[in-house]
């Protein structure tokens, strides 16, 4: 998802609290603090963090600052290693085999469950080293007279972990604007939305 292609998806957001002046100067430093960390030479399954908005693999913001006059641009980068279910399920029965063999050799007959499950998570983390992470992409804009940002997404997912992230990082709070949430803004502070009538079209 992307802002620069000709369509994109994306949530908006308000922010839930006003940001302390403070907190501008600081903004580089903290994108850094969180920033995305590489695992192709890793067997972990994910990972997650901040880059730059041109440049997925910026993540000092050397070449492309996230500052864009009034607004700040940023992404969110998320790599996932999947390794397909049938590939584990084959090597996890190639493993259990060579290990009911030995303790055949041994005498023995079962395969104890604590056994089993370490056998499982041995074989998946050797298959993690040998399936490259996938990268995705998903961008931030953040109107700072407005105090309302844009991400190129609506999976809920990705949402969840885009918003524990933001605080996490600015110790600030989100608000997604729903449909609700505009409409109740277009109207004076004592006029509840519930206690109007839908108009009729038809």
């Amino acid at each position: 998802m992307s802002f620069t292609k000709t369509s994109t998806s994306f949530t908006r957001y308000r922010l839930a609290e006003p940001v302390p002046a403070s907190l501008w100067p600081e903004v580089p430093d903290r994108l850094r603090r969180f920033a995305f960390q590489d695992i192709d030479d890793l067997p972990e399954e994910r990972s997650f963090g901040w880059t730059a908005f041109e440049d997925m693999l910026d993540t000092l913001w050397h070449r492309h600052p996230a500052d864009k006059g009034a607004y700040l641009a940023f992404s969110l980068r998320l790599d996932t290693r999947r390794v397909p279910p049938g590939v584990i399920k084959k090597h996890v029965a190639v493993a259990l085999r060579k290990e009911e063999d030995a303790l055949h050799a041994q005498g023995k007959k079962f395969i104890a469950r604590e056994r089993k499950k370490e056998i499982r998570e041995q074989v998946v983390l050797r298959l993690r080293q040998r399936f490259l992470p996938i990268p995705a992409q998903f961008e931030v804009v953040w109107n700072t007279a407005a105090s309302t940002l844009l991400f190129t997404s609506t999976q809920q997912k990705m949402r969840d972990m885009f918003e524990e992230l933001f605080v996490r990082t600015f110790d600030l709070h989100l608000t997604s604007l729903t449909p609700y949430e505009l409409a109740a803004g277009l109207l004076p502070d004592a006029v509840p939305l519930e206690l109007l009538e839908p108009t009729r079209f038809a």
